[in-house]
């Protein structure tokens, strides 16, 4: 099957940590790999944002990715790439007119945009995931938000118009179902993790005594709730806080990695918080092994790939009862899920679990076996591939509601 994967902002080339490069990045690179390890041919379209790319590089592991000239080639934030859509799918369509896919699987709201835009006078059925929800974030982060204020009106009309929805977790469908998608044109598939890279450290005796350590790991913005773990750290005695993300190793000059540093100050833990910034995808399974308890206390999280990278590492897990995780972390089985999103109910979390060496033991064990039954990048591609089969000999109906969305669609 000849795949056409569209992740706009989101390079499989790009190092996760930066201000729009994390878990997509990781996704759409993995899912790629794990394609073509079934046979498919598989080619992944992102913006050209350097004069220095060529224009397409085929990779390792056997896919292409292909940069597409939308806009100035130069770094663009993601939530200010919308006004180039319209030429990102124009390029799309000359190529999808010369080399056509079997099924285009589009990554984010603007990818959907751009691919529907280009599939869909070329009869290619189209596959979204949106990864995260303007809805979703806009009720979060509230004024904090950057997106366009036509996101979530877009993404209604990108979800209606494509063949079918991916969603990475459970409480996606509910968001989906809710914007008016019928639940039948919804699959769960969940992000998958490395779990040749990331397994657990092979028994050995052990190493001389340190204080005990926590890792939270993300991208140094303030929905990733680092500032709720640095809070919770004035309560946990004798602990050490280990945080990773960033554009660059020396962070010093980011104004989140400034203001975390700040709230630890405040709160009397700045000797035992380090922000050690960008972390390798080599170097991030011994840092993750390194914790006795990895933290995860976002304010929302559409999925999460930190949990699950954490659990393969045989990792026991502390993170908030919200989206993605409600699905990953079995509560009192691989970690724990904190429903009170305060310091206090953290510190409780933690404590509670760095006490109790068996429980964390058992927590670390259960959760390697869950990364390993459900979310091998093997398994993930089977439940892919099956979604696009689903499409091929005949793209779904579409009923009433959902052609006067692809209508509307053209507008945009």
């Amino acid at each position: 099957m000849r795949i056409a994967m569209v992740s706009e902002h989101s390079s499989p080339l790009a190092a996760p940590g930066g201000i729009d490069a994390g878990g997509q990045n990781v996704h759409v690179g993995c899912l790629a790999v794990a394609l073509v390890d079934r046979g498919h041919d598989v080619s992944v379209f992102t913006r050209r944002d350097s004069r220095d790319l060529p224009d397409e590089v085929t990779v390792d592991h056997g896919y292409r990715v292909v940069h597409v000239p939308a806009g100035p080639p130069e770094p663009i934030a993601k939530d200010e790439l919308l006004p180039h859509m319209g030429e990102f799918a124009s390029r799309l369509a000359e190529r999808w007119t010369r080399d056509r896919p079997d099924v285009v699987h589009a990554h984010f709201w603007m990818s959907g945009l751009a691919a529907q835009l280009a599939a869909r006078p070329l009869a290619i059925p189209t596959v979204v995931t949106f990864h995260a929800l303007g809805v979703v974030e806009r009720r979060h982060q509230g004024t904090r938000d950057t997106s366009p204020l036509s996101r979530p009106k877009i993404e209604r009309l990108i979800a209606r118009g494509a063949d079918h929805v991916v969603a990475t977790c459970s409480d996606e469908v509910t968001e989906l179902v809710r914007m008016g998608i019928p639940r039948r044109r919804v699959s769960v598939v969940p992000c998958g993790v490395d779990l040749e890279k990331f397994q657990p450290a092979p028994v050995s005796s052990p190493g001389p005594a340190r204080r005990r350590r926590l890792v939270a790991v993300g991208r140094l913005v303030p929905r990733k709730g680092f500032d709720l773990t640095i809070a919770a750290l004035a309560s946990i005695p004798d602990t050490d806080l280990i945080i990773a993300g960033g554009e660059r190793s020396d962070v010093s000059d980011d104004d989140e990695a400034r203001r975390l540093k700040q709230i630890a100050v405040a709160h009397g833990v700045a000797d035992r918080v380090r922000l050690v910034g960008q972390v390798s995808r080599d170097a991030m399974p011994d840092l993750l092994r390194s914790a006795d308890i990895v933290v995860c206390t976002p304010t929302y999280e559409p999925f999460g790939i930190v949990p699950l990278e954490a659990m393969a590492c045989g990792i026991p897990v502390v993170a908030t009862a919200v989206g993605g995780f409600l699905d990953t972390v079995i509560d009192g089985v691989t970690g724990v899920l904190v429903h009170r999103r305060t310091p206090a109910a953290v510190a409780d979390a933690v404590r509670r679990l760095l006490n109790d060496e068996g429980r964390r033991t058992g927590y670390g064990m259960s959760a390697a076996d869950r990364a390993r039954a459900r979310y091998s990048w093997e398994q993930i591609a089977v439940d892919t591939d099956r979604v696009y089969r689903s499409l091929l000999p005949e793209p779904a109906a579409t009923d009433t509601a959902d052609v006067s969305g692809d209508d509307q669609l053209d507008r945009v």
